[in-house]
């Protein structure tokens, strides 16, 4: 009975390595066909979008001399926009930012990748202790005049970066309604 056996499975072995597995005599069928229903309920994924755009995003809307605003509501003065949020900025010109001031910015939960501090109608230059401070807890800066500024900061948001803006408005006329009104 076990020599039986053991010829039965050297035969098997043998035919094996003769015939590709499809030829063999004991290669298991299939019963039945999938049709397109069955592959549709069976492999594909579907996916319904409730909204395309998040309700938390923060854009500036237009800015004028005094003040901005950012998502239909307006912001008089200086502001520091954060992810979820817009703060009052005690600061009245680029002169007046100190370390204290951008501490807000490295404190947040998740951390800021970005700062883009708008200094009015000019780019103006930082002291350097100040963006070497930032830099040494992993934020980078980016300074510029208050018009790019916005755009720079919308930018960076519709990217999906965790972005933080120091916004001084630009004295005198400078006036935007709205940023759209930038790009034509």
């Amino acid at each position: 009975m076990a020599a039986a056996f053991v010829l039965r499975s050297l035969y098997r072995a043998r035919l094996a390595l003769r015939c590709p597995p499809a030829q063999l005599p004991w290669a298991p069928r299939r019963g039945h066909r999938l049709t397109p229903a069955d592959d549709e309920l069976y492999q594909r994924t579907r996916i319904s979008l409730l909204q395309r755009e998040s309700p938390h995003d923060m854009y500036i809307d237009s800015y004028n001399s005094r003040g901005f605003t950012v998502n239909g509501n307006r912001v008089l003065g200086p502001c520091a926009l954060l992810p979820h949020s817009v703060v009052q900025w005690n600061v009245g010109s680029h002169q007046d930012i100190t370390e204290e001031s951008f501490s807000l910015f490295w404190m947040l939960e998740p951390r800021i990748e970005i700062v883009v501090v708008g200094t009015g109608d000019r780019t103006e230059r930082l002291q350097s202790h100040l963006l070497r401070a930032m830099r040494q807890r992993g934020i980078a800066v980016e300074v510029q005049d208050t018009p790019n500024a916005c755009a720079t900061f919308n930018f960076l948001c519709h990217e999906g970066r965790v972005t933080g803006a120091a916004l001084i408005p630009p004295p005198g006329g400078a006036a935007l309604t709205s940023l759209a009104q930038a790009a034509e």
